[in-house]
């Protein structure tokens, strides 16, 4: 893989970039260490230690410290004609645990059903996570509301390493999805599993003057910080694209220092604030992949990868683009983001 090819005119931007508003020097980085480094210490039962060492040290990037997650929850949150429409065998459970483990994955995240089917066959091969949490859309009209769907305690029945939730900060249900997931998680610690929360933003106020502020450094990064206080273990946020929510949204509470100094406009930067709301990086950030797009996939998911690695956070959650494409195309593309954070020049900005 040419990375600078695959980065085209952002090569040297993106890979030369030192990062001076949070230095390096705070960040708590990911290592093949991380779990006895920074967990050991925590109240983490030595079961939720065992868990997440074991995912650290799954698949190509074991032994790193980097995570790559294949998810598929996306037949209940976007239909499952939506997400399955282009490569139809994945509406086969089988044929995604197939993926994850032919693409090398740390883990794959999915619901209770596709996991609950596959267990016997894939539950010793590759470390599951499920989530517990979903917004369907069949309701009419569209709501945007994660209900549980499954609890820790089925989680763990079905050989689960881990548990995985999501919240819409901003939308009017986050009390209540806020409150359920932090009673999910407490469940989750206790049975010995780590919990992994889906940070998400969900407001229509919060795209204003033609800037969608769902992907703001200031705003994603608070959100990554209510993850935190409800101990999530890793954080999966998409990767920012703009700045400055709180302020053009008027509300809530910001500091000039966050715009004037300790963030800027390149997007290693926005995500390093992002890392820092991460308790400086001892909460993982893994950055999410994005929808598929057709010929550019590659490339854009490589620019996140990079991105997310230099900036601090532990890893990739590639979805859509791996799976809605033949398992040779999508494996590869998996083995193309994993090759980033294998590679020992792409290093912490």
């Amino acid at each position: 893989m040419d990375l600078k090819e695959l980065l085209g005119e952002e090569a040297a931007s993106l890979l030369d970039h030192e990062c001076v508003t949070v230095p390096r020097d705070w960040l708590v980085p990911p290592g093949p260490d991380f779990v006895d480094r920074v967990l050991a210490g925590t109240d983490r039962t030595p079961a939720v230690l065992r868990n997440l060492q074991h995912v650290v040290d799954h698949g190509r990037l074991g032994g790193t410290g980097y995570l790559s997650i294949l998810p598929v929850d996306q037949g209940v949150e976007h239909s499952a004609a939506a997400s399955f429409a282009p490569n139809p065998r994945c509406l086969d459970p089988m044929a995604l645990c197939e993926l994850a483990v032919e693409g090398g994955c740390s883990a794959i995240a999915s619901t209770l059903g596709v996991l609950g089917m596959t267990s016997r066959r894939y539950a010793h091969k590759i470390p599951y996570i499920v989530k517990l949490n979903h917004n369907e859309l069949l309701t009419y009209p569209n709501r945007y509301d994660q209900v549980m769907y499954a609890s820790a305690r089925q989680a763990f029945d079905l050989g689960a390493v881990a548990v995985g939730a999501t919240v819409y900060f901003g939308a009017a249900e986050s009390s209540r999805q806020l409150q359920e997931v932090r009673q999910a998680f407490q469940a989750a610690h206790e049975l010995g599993m780590f919990t992994v929360l889906w940070a998400y933003l969900r407001n229509p106020a919060f795209k204003k003057d033609g800037v969608d502020h769902h992907l703001s450094a200031d705003l994603t990064g608070q959100a990554n910080h209510l993850a935190a206080t409800v101990e999530a273990d890793i954080v999966k946020q998409k990767q920012p694209e703009t700045n400055g929510g709180f302020r053009a949204i008027g509300f809530g509470k910001t500091h000039d220092l966050v715009y004037d100094a300790l963030t800027s406009d390149h997007p290693i930067d926005l995500t390093r604030w992002q890392v820092a709301n991460c308790y400086m990086g001892r909460v993982g950030l893994i950055n999410s992949g994005g929808s598929s797009s057709g010929a550019a996939d590659l490339a854009r998911a490589v620019r996140t990868a990079v991105i997310n690695k230099r900036a601090g956070g532990m890893g990739l959650i590639v979805g859509r683009k791996a799976f809605q494409r033949p398992t040779d195309e999508g494996v590869a593309l998996i083995h193309a983001v994993q090759d980033v954070y294998l590679d020992d020049t792409v290093t912490l900005a």
